[in-house]
């Protein structure tokens, strides 16, 4: 198939739409991010990139401190508009009906209604251009109870976690299948498909 060419731009799809928290001191705020990710396995890594002219860019900056949310379908109507409003003029808390909860590690609050939780702490803040990237180590992780298994295991399908991919939100569709099944071995017994 012909492909068409475009310069280059921010098309990797999809991303989490996240609920990334921040405090700085009494004042507390949510800021919708999408780019965020992994960039380490041990110690445990990620990110967030924030406009310099952002509300919550100065309150992590100072404080170094933030959580990211995986944010459930049910609350993407909370992200969208947590991600268009400025905490300068509105609790987002208050106006998005959330429910802030102590973190375990850090001083930041976490979205009780959000299922899954990263606490995290800045090492580095890098100048990008439009973004300054915060990378930071990930010193704990909040998971609801419902989440897990018999055995303990986290069920993340239970989460009902939503995607945005270019300029629009979805809920995560059905499991294809799960890290090595394309080399796993068959188990004896079974008929082959």
């Amino acid at each position: 198939m012909p492909k068409v060419h475009w310069k280059g731009s921010a098309l990797l799809s999809p991303v989490p739409p996240a609920l990334v928290t921040c405090a700085r001191g009494d004042e507390t705020n949510i800021i919708t991010i999408a780019w965020t990710g992994i960039v380490n396995s041990q110690p445990p890594k990620t990110y967030i990139s924030v406009r310099p002219t952002r509300h919550s860019y100065e309150m992590i900056r100072q404080t170094r401190e933030f959580a990211v949310h995986l944010t459930p379908a049910s609350l993407i109507r909370a992200a969208d508009w947590c991600g268009v409003h400025t905490g300068a003029k509105v609790n987002k808390f208050e106006r998005c009906r959330l429910t802030p909860e102590p973190a375990s590690v850090i001083s930041v609050p976490l979205i009780a209604e959000c299922p899954l939780a990263l606490e995290c702490r800045v090492t580095d803040i890098l100048p990008l251009g439009s973004h300054d990237m915060f990378l930071a180590d990930i010193v704990a992780v909040d998971a609801d109870e419902s989440l897990l298994d018999g055995e303990g295991k986290l069920r993340m399908e239970r989460a009902d976690l939503a995607a945005y991919a270019h300029g629009d939100y979805y809920s995560l569709g059905r499991r294809l299948g799960k890290f090595g099944f394309s080399v796993a071995k068959k188990k004896a017994g079974r008929p082959k498909s």
